[in-house]
């Protein structure tokens, strides 16, 4: 886990992330139009009490459909041991970097004890590429392989059971990041900081960056926060990058942890170009 300042750490609902058993490709991106307001889809409520959830989740949809960004991942686990026995369910996001790679953040793998691992997963992990929606029809399902945590941030590249060859993958920053710089941010994570089911669309919000550390930056969403366009449980790992039209883009950081969604303040994430060597190294190897 990271920080130990009071912020809310780490941004999977459940530390873990996953992949879905199977594959499966279908059409051809387009960009997506306007659809209704946000407030004709109000964000389900969690239920009061430890470790409850609400019964069911409402339909819900984005006030403004993102880019189709297809190289988008939404991670999911149905099996990641407890300490005591048993199993519980987790989620991340992330983004393909490469035909059999995707980039998360690094705590969405780990032990029983929380502890980051590299190798073969400790769980099934399950990774959907290239929809907007659970309904899309488009995009593939695969699952995690293999792990490689980066030496130095919360940052972790996963190898996939089967390339995704029909989608570009973000391209490696070739430049360090500056304060100001605009990012774009794209996620499967909750629509609330209780309710830590993921979402069944991917959100969308724009940031900027304000401070840069050797090994992470700390960014702020440009417009007033919500649930869809902010980092909830469940969005580690969540790209940020510059877009490039509405299908390829340069990753530039990855979501960490931050304030409870959709509370105003700096995410935490993990820069990307401060790895780009020994993210080429691993990609290669």
């Amino acid at each position: 886990m990271k920080k130990s300042s009071g912020r809310k750490p780490a941004r999977p609902g459940a530390l873990a992330l996953a992949i879905v058993v199977g594959a499966g490709v279908a059409g051809t991106y387009v960009s997506v139009q306007k659809v209704e307001a946000a407030d004709e889809h109000p964000v389900a409520q969690g239920v009061t009490g430890q470790g409850a959830h609400p019964t069911s989740t409402p339909p819900s949809t984005p006030a403004l459909a993102p880019s189709v960004v297809p190289f988008n991942a939404k991670l999911h686990s149905d099996n990641i041991p407890l300490p005591t026995g048993g199993v519980r369910s987790g989620g991340c996001s992330g983004s393909l970097i490469a035909a059999d790679w995707i980039i998360t953040a690094g705590h969405c793998f780990h032990d029983v004890n929380m502890v980051r691992t590299g190798g073969k997963p400790d769980f099934t992990m399950n990774v959907t590429i290239g929809k907007i929606s659970d309904d899309d029809p488009r995009g593939h399902v695969v699952q995690v392989v293999d792990v490689r945590q980066s030496p130095v941030n919360d940052l972790a590249l996963a190898r996939l059971s089967t390339p995704v060859t029909d989608i570009k993958p973000l391209t490696l920053p070739d430049r360090a990041p500056k304060v100001g710089d605009p990012l774009s941010f794209a996620g499967w994570g909750a629509l609330s900081a209780t309710d830590t089911l993921q979402s069944d669309h991917l959100k969308h919000g724009r940031f900027t960056v304000k401070k840069v550390h050797q090994y992470e930056l700390e960014i702020d969403s440009v417009d007033p926060r919500t649930v869809e366009n902010s980092p909830c449980p469940d969005d580690s790992g969540s790209p940020y990058f510059i877009p490039d039209g509405d299908q390829n883009g340069q990753i530039v950081a990855v979501e960490n942890n931050g304030p409870d969604c959709p509370q105003p303040g700096l995410e935490t994430t993990a820069r990307v170009d401060a790895v780009v060597t020994w993210i080429h190294k691993q990609l290669d190897g």
